[in-house]
């Protein structure tokens, strides 16, 4: 069922099982490649070396990647480009819920990054995390939902613009960008399954997200772009940075966190359970196997590392393969591609709507102020 709420918001009810089929997706000769609060770390920038701007076990880890030729490159930067913005971390500053913060850098992200680029926008789905916490229950427990657990002092009144996820899609649609929500289904889930129907169009993919879970997707036609807090900038993330900051493949992305884990996730690495198997043990793992599935069937018959290794990879290939069906970005939700969202993007409302925006912001703070006065001097 396709529920339509205005013109430019798609709300979907899928018909799904909880559990994805496995789908492979090879990292060599591929255009599709597998592999935090908006507040990012100080040294987030450096350590990237970003351009600042003004599925299947079964994934193998290629050797050291030859550089670009030219033409490959003019080939690649001659294909149009589709924006995929990852909303839900860009209403929170930190960890703490705020729309000040989507509006700055939705802000940016138009004048700066997209221009006129087409832009679809994907916000989580209602219960959309349910079926990787019934894998595993620790997964995302300890987020704030932002459009739910608003504080009083942050919500909007009923008789004033009404509520805050409103506000927001109003943004998107006066700004001529599609929203789209599937219930049951996370955004990146979303991202990932549209990204590929974009790809297969033969456009390159860009990725707005400060979400680390979309570089098991990084490939010569799919980037990221993050908002990074000390630059004040969207800073773009390529497949050359992956390379440089990991020495590796993205394709051994998804695999190494499965074994490492991911804290901001709520997801535990082996390291909780086997001390000493830590990153540098991994990788170097991975690199010799080329995935997680090919090393754990090599453990399960013949050594493929010292002790400590062995016995973790035999003993907890299970905890090992539910943090990879926990991980790994989905790609068959139920969700269809419109030609309509392909289009060059009109942005002659950009400024009087994100005016608009901040001026509401404005006043609703003085209101709020206003009325928490008045209770205090009662």
């Amino acid at each position: 069922m396709v529920q339509i709420a205005v013109c430019s918001y798609v709300h979907i009810q899928p018909r799904l099982s909880p559990t994805p089929p496995p789908v492979s997706f090879p990292c060599r000769n591929s255009k599709f490649v597998t592999s935090a609060p908006i507040k990012t770390k100080k040294t987030e920038a450096g350590k990237l070396g970003a351009i600042t701007a003004s599925g299947s076990l079964n994934q193998t880890v290629g050797g050291q990647l030859l550089p670009e030729s030219e033409s490959k490159n003019k080939k690649n930067t001659s294909k149009k480009r589709v924006f995929f913005l990852d909303v839900n971390p860009l209403c929170y500053e930190g960890s703490t819920p705020s729309l000040r913060s989507f509006g700055h850098w939705v802000s940016l992200f138009f004048s700066q990054v997209t221009h006129t680029d087409p832009v679809i926008a994907v916000v989580d789905g209602e219960r959309g995390s349910e079926h990787r916490r019934q894998l595993l229950p620790s997964y995302k427990a300890h987020r704030i939902k932002f459009l739910r657990q608003l504080s009083a002092s942050q919500r909007f009144s009923p008789g004033h613009v009404g509520r805050s996820h409103g506000v927001i899609m109003d943004v998107f649609r006066k700004c001529n960008v599609p929203v789209i929500k599937i219930e049951g289904h996370e955004a990146d889930d979303v991202v990932a399954t549209l990204a590929g129907q974009v790809l297969q169009r033969g456009y390159r993919v860009v990725i707005a997200s400060p979400d680390k879970d979309f570089k098991q997707m990084i490939s010569e036609d799919v980037q990221i772009v993050m908002p990074l807090a000390e630059l004040d900038r969207w800073s773009f993330y390529t497949l050359k940075h992956y390379v440089s900051q990991y020495n590796c493949d993205p394709c051994c992305d998804l695999s190494l966190r499965c074994i490492v884990g991911d804290d901001v996730d709520g997801v535990p690495g082996i390291q909780h359970v086997a001390p000493g198997f830590g990153r540098k043990t991994a990788l170097k793992l991975l690199k010799k196997h080329g995935s997680l599935e090919n090393l754990l069937n090599a453990a399960a018959v013949r050594t493929v590392g010292k002790q400590y290794a062995q016995d973790a990879l035999t003993k907890y290939a299970d905890y090992l393969r539910r943090n990879y069906e926990v991980l790994a970005l989905r790609r068959d939700v139920d969700v269809q591609l419109k030609e309509e969202w392909l289009v060059k993007r009109d942005t002659d409302n950009d400024s009087t709507t994100l005016s608009n925006f901040f001026k509401l912001l404005e006043g609703t703070q003085k209101l709020t102020h206003q009325s928490g006065s008045n209770f205090s001097n009662g």
